[in-house]
């Protein structure tokens, strides 16, 4: 293997307005909106934490103090429940505090992805860091965020997630010109576009919310212009980094994910995710799956 600087820092973009979820999200965080009983950004963190990220940041912005205190001990709470003798919602209450060291940065305007991670470059440092986007969550069972550190231990640069989508929905994801490499799930990427309309799109596999990023990127992200929806957008800034060699940060890879990928962005693939998490719940699938299959029937 390569001696590449290994990766130990994972940054979460959590300053989103989420306004497909509105009225929900105009005081609620769109990443504390709950699949079943848990907010999704505990599960992007838990990733995190499973591939050996034990240092996250998260970048926030305006009204999302309750992700703070989600992190945080509830000692009042925890006193309750203590008393009680309840020490499995005792253990649930405490388990968000104890994933990580956890960090937080604000966004002061939402500028878009690229500024998001821009925002990240004093904690970064000069270090390579995995970003994880709240709106996708990946099973567990499919170690996608581990097999890309692997790829860039290997290759260097950047590591992107890449999913194959129909040629339809490429205009809603940025996609990514692909070569193939000797291994079969990893390509080169040679270049990226954003939000293309189908018929210029590069190719059909598009660049999902799991990226390992050299610290390059910052440099490229202070000299990059607004792009598509007038703001900073990492897949331009990642764009650059295609195109250079392994001595200005580049290059960059894509890992090919045939696992399980689960969409929270917006109300449809949101409550997918809900029936989805909830028929893989043993605690709760003997009694969910009968009724919804009675539902179904009588509709």
């Amino acid at each position: 293997m390569a001696d590449f600087d290994a990766v130990t820092k994972a940054v979460v973009p959590a300053a989103g307005l989420g306004t497909r979820f509105l009225p929900a999200t105009k005081a609620t965080p769109k990443e504390m909106l709950p699949i079943v009983d848990k907010p999704a950004i505990q599960y992007v963190v838990e990733e995190a934490v499973s591939a050996g990220l034990l240092d996250v940041l998260m970048v926030t912005g305006k009204n999302k103090r309750s992700i703070e205190d989600h992190f945080d001990r509830a000692i009042e709470l925890e006193e309750a429940l203590e008393a009680k003798g309840d020490d499995e919602r005792l253990s649930q209450v405490r388990e968000p505090a104890d994933l990580a060291t956890i960090h937080y940065v604000r966004q002061g305007r939402p500028r878009g992805l690229g500024h998001a991670v821009l925002c990240a470059k004093q904690h970064v440092g000069d270090n390579p860091f995995a970003c994880l986007l709240g709106d996708d969550l990946i099973d567990y069972r499919d170690e996608l965020l581990k097999r890309m550190i692997e790829v860039r231990g290997v290759y260097g640069g950047s590591v992107v997630a890449l999913m194959e989508v129909p040629r339809e929905q490429v205009s809603l994801y940025g996609c990514a010109a692909i070569v193939p490499t000797d291994e079969d799930d990893v390509v080169r990427v040679t270049d990226l576009v954003e939000k293309p309309p189908a018929e210029e799109a590069p190719s059909n596999w598009a660049v999902i919310g799991r990226y390992v990023i050299d610290p390059a990127v910052f440099e490229v992200l202070e000299n990059t212009p607004p792009g598509r929806g007038n703001e900073i957008q990492l897949t331009d800034a990642l764009r650059t980094l295609a195109g250079r060699g392994s001595d200005q940060g580049g290059p960059v890879h894509g890992v090919l994910f045939r696992g399980r990928r689960y969409d929270t962005g917006n109300k449809l693939d949101y409550l997918r995710t809900v029936v989805q998490f909830a028929a893989d719940r043993p605690d709760l699938a003997p009694e969910f799956l009968p009724w919804l299959k009675e539902f179904l029937a009588a509709r």
